[in-house]
């Protein structure tokens, strides 16, 4: 990790840039895969699959046979986590449950907010070198809670061809049967055209590599709803000469191990404490099985040494990070100043592994910047805020006054004629 020491501000967009920002070639390629699903269907997710993958799957559909033997490949203990994760997740986002709202604005005038779930929402799964089986409870406990109707997930398979079991299970103890062994763009592009195995989702949630993120952005708003842009996974770590350099370092490589294209940041406030880190940071990455993955992701991170607690805070803001961990000696003093952060840990026994897995708070969160105007995953998410009105004809008559004039200040004589028609009605 390079370091920087006392950085200018006017050099803080350059340091704040993410290593996964936009590439024209991903983006053209996933613009020729989205365009093959939609004209060739299941005949094109197999083409893709086996250029990509060197093989197609002979059923996308994954048997509930398969699902329900997956459980037989766990030991008792990932399943009790498991169940432990659930309980806790659904503990807290059942805590999230949106009410109707009913306000009479007026006399005679009633507005209504109702939360309708989504009827039905595709989830995706990252697999590959990290099947991240944490990820289903995370957007599939939700979906539940919620009262969607109906939850496809599709995830790729392994390097051995199959789903990891890890991933049908948890999928299974959260009532999904209906599952497809398929990843990258080409999943999401199924997810919302539609195909003839694969019915359209109306609204596609999940994280990925760069070719998913820009396959959900491409597709998000003109094809079907997204959840948020979900990226190439980053954490920033702030902490003082009082934090412990192994904590810290360990905090930056757990989000360095996900992907090559991850980035991690340290945001501390002088160099001894930078090379105290980078110390720990090489010792702890020699022992990882995951160490070539991380070790070039940090290639592609930081060190921001700072030493005002303004320019720190307005570094974090500026970076915007997915996950903020803030390990300092009074860490809400910062806390309560920070403004864009998907999620943030409190205190040096809070590290981003437990929002990853068992606090309770969910792990899909907004990446590259957006934490700037995105939330992460939350119960809102899986609904529609839908509007009802009720309106009598003493109500609408106290309103004329003010529809009628703005109408005809608009031009549009017709609104105003909609209202005169109902209150000179004899």
């Amino acid at each position: 990790m390079e370091i920087f020491n006392q950085p200018a501000r006017e050099t803080w967009e350059t340091l704040c840039k993410r290593p996964a920002d936009e590439n024209p070639v991903v983006r053209e390629r996933v613009q020729a895969i989205l365009e093959r699903v939609q004209t060739g269907g299941d005949t094109a997710l197999r083409a893709i699959c086996t250029e990509i993958e060197g093989r197609a799957p002979e059923s996308f559909r994954v048997s509930r046979t398969s699902i329900a033997a997956a459980a037989g490949k766990l030991d008792g203990t990932l399943k009790a986590a498991i169940a432990a994760a659930r309980e806790n997740i659904q503990r807290f986002h059942e805590a999230q449950m949106p009410r109707e709202i009913s306000v009479d604005t007026a006399p005679g005038v009633r507005c209504i907010q109702r939360p309708v779930p989504i009827d039905r929402v595709g989830l995706y799964i990252p697999g590959g070198t990290a099947p991240l089986f944490s990820t289903v409870l995370m957007l599939a406990v939700p979906a539940r809670i919620a009262g969607c109707r109906e939850i496809v997930l599709c995830t790729p398979a392994g390097a051995d061809g199959n789903i990891a079991p890890a991933v049908l299970y948890a999928a299974s103890r959260c009532g999904i049967d209906e599952i497809y062994q398929l990843g990258g763009a080409q999943a999401i592009a199924a997810m919302a055209y539609g195909t003839e195995s694969i019915r359209r989702a109306d609204k596609i949630f999940g994280p990925g590599n760069q070719y998913v993120t820009t396959a959900k952005q491409l597709l998000g708003g003109r094809v079907t709803a997204i959840d948020l842009p979900a990226g190439p996974s980053e954490v920033m770590v702030i902490a003082d000469d009082a934090s412990h350099p192994g904590f810290a370092a360990a905090d930056l490589l757990s989000q360095a191990e996900h992907g090559r294209d991850s980035q991690v940041m340290l945001l501390c406030r002088s160099e001894a404490f930078a090379r105290a880190v980078a110390q720990q940071t090489q010792r702890q990455l020699s022992a990882l099985p995951r160490s070539e993955i991380a070790r070039e992701a940090l290639s592609k991170s930081r060190t921001i040494i700072l030493t005002d607690e303004n320019d720190i805070v307005d570094f974090a803001n500026a970076y915007a990070p997915e996950h903020l961990i803030i390990a300092t000696q009074s860490p809400w003093k910062l806390a309560d100043r920070i403004r864009a952060a998907g999620s943030i840990f409190i205190g040096k026994y809070t590290p981003e592994s437990a929002g990853d897995y068992a606090s309770g708070t969910n792990h899909t969160l907004p990446t590259c910047g957006w934490a700037r105007s995105q939330s992460g995953v939350n119960l809102d998410s899986y609904f529609r805020k839908m509007t009802i009105q009720e309106i009598t004809r003493e109500g609408l008559k106290g309103l004329a006054t003010t529809i009628i004039p703005m109408a005809e200040a608009e031009g549009l004589q017709a609104h105003a004629n909609a209202v005169k028609v109902r209150i000179d009605e004899p």
